[in-house]
């Protein structure tokens, strides 16, 4: 089974499926209050992080991503340490923080660099556009760090079609194209669907990048009304509240049934739901060697047109 594909139209090859390693490190101070740490909880140590990352490198899973701003940085140097000496495929995003202007750009890349221990960085991505600055500008100072040989491949995040649109026009009078969109796409959140975004990307050649494919664990099968979701921030949040958690059993039950049928779970038939659109390349996270692997198994079946259709059918709700 076709495990890589080409990451939009630059000439690098990823794994179909990527690691998002947001709550990795040992962050310090305020850090430790990111709300991806207050929601989830931390990675499981750096044991299984290194286990994590071990196990799917072996599955054949090249690609991982990280952020500046994810545990103020902790994410970034772990994910760097982790990666010494092995070939694997890095992205990440600036900024570090908030107030970021276009003029920050050429010190966050060496921020970046330093942390990940890297003279280059696959894919840099920008974190999150904002109306008060100029993508163009910014754009051309990217072109920049791929001139000097410090960026490989430029991706956004966040971004809708038309701020995509943008950044793709300003970095081809450059001769670079934008590779990656990354926003969050999931069988519960199917906006890209009717905002734009997902035709955008396959009209201009762009890979979407999908974070939070399993919906926050909504489509793992492990929650329900009666088995809450842990985290503070999950469980004050009201797609965790025991009405929407009742409304998703459906699909959580046509997951599992599908599942059945190939010896696989409720969260592999969902991943492999967005693997199955070429644009589409979801990086659900892992805090440990068992998620890792058990993310890993959606690279090894593939769906029909019919099962796919009555996902697609099913979680119509969630397109809006």
């Amino acid at each position: 089974m076709e495990h890589k594909t080409l990451l939009g139209q630059s000439a690098l090859q990823v794994s179909r499926m990527g690691v998002g390693a947001m709550t990795w490190g040992d962050p310090k101070g305020l850090a430790r209050f990111h709300p991806a740490k207050t929601a989830y909880g931390g990675a499981d140590g750096f044991e299984e992080e290194q286990r994590a990352l071990e196990l799917s490198i072996e599955a054949g899973v090249n690609l991982f991503d990280t952020a500046a701003m994810y545990s103020g940085g902790a994410s970034e140097r772990r994910v760097g340490e982790l990666a010494r000496g092995k070939d694997i495929f890095i992205a990440t995003k600036y900024p570090s923080g908030f107030s970021f202007r276009v003029e920050d750009f050429p010190k966050e890349l060496e921020a970046s660099l330093a942390r990940l221990g890297r003279d280059s960085i696959d894919l840099y991505q920008h974190h999150f556009p904002n109306a008060r600055l100029s993508i163009p500008k910014l754009m051309g100072l990217v072109a920049d760090a791929v001139e000097a040989g410090k960026v490989k491949a430029v991706g956004v995040s966040n971004y809708s079609a038309e701020q995509m649109r943008e950044a793709h026009a300003a970095l081809a009078q450059r001769g670079i194209a934008l590779a990656s969109n990354q926003v969050e796409y999931s069988l519960l959140h199917r906006k890209p669907e009717v905002d734009g975004v997902l035709d955008a990307c396959r009209e201009l050649g762009i890979t979407l990048i999908a974070y939070s494919p399993l919906a926050g664990g909504r489509l793992t099968g492990k929650y329900s009304a009666h088995n809450r979701a842990g985290g503070f921030f999950r469980r004050i949040l009201p797609q965790y509240n025991r009405k929407a958690m009742d409304a998703l059993q459906p699909v959580v039950e046509l997951l599992r049934e599908i599942g059945e049928r190939y010896s696989k779970t409720p969260s592999q038939v969902a991943l492999r739901w967005l693997i199955e659109n070429p644009t589409v390349l979801p990086i659900p996270g892992a805090k440990n060697g068992k998620q890792a692997k058990d993310n890993a198994g959606a690279l090894t079946f593939s769906l029909t047109a019919d099962e796919i259709e009555s996902l697609n059918q099913l979680t119509l709700a969630w397109r809006v």
